[in-house]
């Protein structure tokens, strides 16, 4: 095992993936629905997976792949103790496809289950976000550090409406914006997941919740949020399960576990 030399080979992947997405982010694009109108993909996010898979296959023959549009043409999640990468394209393909530069490839790996490398690039607004496990984040090769912010009327909060639009889910997304709108500083949504993650990462936002994701949504922001000092919790207060569909991140202990309890609860079908 080699993490430097693992570490090495992604990031001139996601650099190479990252090209891809700043040259097609302002053309004409071969647009597909997913699971619903709002669930969509593009021939980019093909190109960039397949691009980094066989990046990753040709020097490590043995690593395994979670990836978001393979596992949604039909293959199972399965997250075994192998080195296995965990891959989203383009988080924030709706951004995308409307040339909104708030877009981004996101990559993790884990070995033994355990996060050990973490990626998020924005190749339009050039931030590129890094964690090692136990060696801090960083953005464009600065250390970055959470808030601190304890107190939830002083917090910026992110919070998604997400891709799906099933009625009960997007019941309790509703509820959530009535119970929090009056308690925080404000509220934001940049359309990935990822980036969200990052926003908190990075200072500039306080917490950031949602349901329906999935684990090639927030890998790597898990460990990029926690390397940068923050907590990443199941949004009911428990331990975060990344394959739950449920995240919770914030800058303190204290302000994740004041907006867990005050949170509606969704509990998607796990990946």
């Amino acid at each position: 095992m080699n993490l430097d030399e693992y570490y090495d080979v992604a990031f001139d992947l996601v650099k190479q993936a990252g090209d891809i997405i700043r040259d097609r982010i302002n053309r004409p694009k071969d647009i597909m629905i997913k699971s619903c109108e709002v669930d969509l993909v593009t021939e980019s996010d093909q190109q960039v997976e397949k691009l980094f898979m066989d990046g990753i296959t040709a020097k490590f023959p043995d690593h395994r792949f979670i990836g978001e549009e393979t596992t949604s043409s039909g293959e199972k999640v399965q997250l075994t103790n192998s080195p296995t990468w965990v891959i989203d394209p383009i988080d924030g393909t709706m951004n995308f496809v409307h040339a909104l530069p708030h877009t981004c490839i996101s990559v993790a790996l884990l070995i033994e289950k355990i996060t050990e490398i973490a990626f998020i690039y924005n190749p339009v607004l050039e931030q590129l976000f890094t964690a090692r496990r136990g060696q801090g984040a960083f953005m464009n090769g600065k250390p970055i550090k959470v808030s601190g912010e304890k107190e939830l009327k002083k917090a910026l909060l992110m919070q998604e409406m997400g891709t799906s639009r099933d009625p009960e889910k997007m019941k309790i997304v509703f509820e959530n914006f009535q119970i929090f709108t009056s308690k925080v500083h404000g509220m934001r949504a940049l359309g990935s997941a990822a980036l969200n993650m990052c926003m908190v990462a990075l200072g500039g936002a306080d917490a950031n919740f949602e349901f329906g994701i999935h684990i090639w949504d927030i890998a790597a922001g898990d460990l990029i949020v926690r390397e940068a000092g923050g907590v990443c919790l199941d949004p009911a207060g428990g331990k975060l399960d990344l394959l739950s569909r449920r995240v919770l991140c914030a800058s303190s202990i204290e302000l994740a576990k004041e907006i867990s309890v005050l949170i509606s609860q969704y509990y998607p079908e796990r990946d």
